[in-house]
């Protein structure tokens, strides 16, 4: 079994970010992914790649809890994330859901308070259309997180400032560009303070023109936060930019790891080097 371990938390010792240990998703017969092991350390950036339906946006999906593991176990912040202590000791029997450690499947009340350190943002951007770009930006901190209003208010100005829309705090999302939508959504999710943020694909729903814009401010975000990045794109170059490591993904499986030089300039596996062909 093929297990990735972020170079960042061997050096340093550091409890990971994000663990995946031995996770595997199905729909029906349908294998997503395949007994996963993979570690993303604390402050790191990785992207994943691979071709549609090799099981990159479930990562995603199973952090942002829109779907459930099948197997398996993943942690965030070296704490259970998809199980959480059982009251009679999570006896496991023959149920390879759960976990031998005590541990029983998550409630939603349990996933509700742990994925809040958890930001993601979309391909298509879900701003809320009767709100003002500031209010789109402030209201889940005043909501979910119970932030002061005026205190979040000040916060989305900041932030509006950091990804270039200062002047558009009172405009409603539909008189703005695909590119600035996609800003906000960025705004809204650093609005959430997250410790982890994941980008599903992040540009795909944009014109080729504003494509530059959305990831100028992304790698930004890179640049200035100690953001832990979970990335999902077939922007090449934007990976080579931002990413301390590139997993490429097939089947449900990481085929292939290594820093961006390494696997974009000379990747190891025929399966990565008939994938970058064809997305270059």
């Amino acid at each position: 079994m093929l297990t990735e371990r972020a170079t960042k938390e061997a050096r340093s010792g550091t409890t990971a970010a994000v663990r995946f240990d031995r996770v595997t998703k199905r729909y029906g017969d349908h294998t997503v992914l395949d007994g996963l092991d993979l570690t993303v350390g604390r402050s790191e950036r990785v992207t994943l790649i691979g071709p549609s339906g090799s099981g990159k946006t479930t990562i995603l999906r199973l952090l942002m809890t829109l779907e459930r593991v099948t197997e398996g176990v993943i942690e965030v912040g070296g704490a259970p994330f998809s199980h959480m202590p059982g009251r009679d000791g999570g006896a496991r029997g023959t149920d390879r859901t759960v976990p031998a450690a005590g541990l029983v499947p998550a409630s939603e009340r349990y996933l509700a308070e742990r994925r809040r350190g958890i930001g993601m943002v979309f391909q298509h951007f879900n701003l809320f259309p009767h709100m003002s770009v500031l209010r789109n930006v402030m209201e889940a901190p005043v909501h979910v997180l119970k932030e002061d209003r005026d205190e979040a208010a000040e916060r989305a100005r900041e932030l509006l400032g950091l990804v270039g829309l200062a002047d558009k705090v009172d405009a409603r999302p539909t008189r703005l560009s695909g590119g600035q939508q996609q800003r906000v959504a960025i705004a809204r999710a650093l609005a959430m303070r997250p410790e982890i943020l994941l980008l599903d694909e992040v540009t795909s729903a944009l014109d080729p023109e504003l494509v530059a814009e959305v990831l100028d401010v992304l790698r930004d975000v890179a640049r200035d936060t100690d953001i832990t990045l979970l990335c999902v794109t077939h922007e090449m170059g934007f990976a080579r930019d931002v990413s301390d490591r590139i997993l490429m993904f097939d089947q449900g499986r990481i085929v292939e790891s290594g820093r961006p030089a390494q696997l974009l300039d000379e990747p190891g596996h025929e399966r990565t080097r008939a994938f970058l062909r064809a997305v270059r």
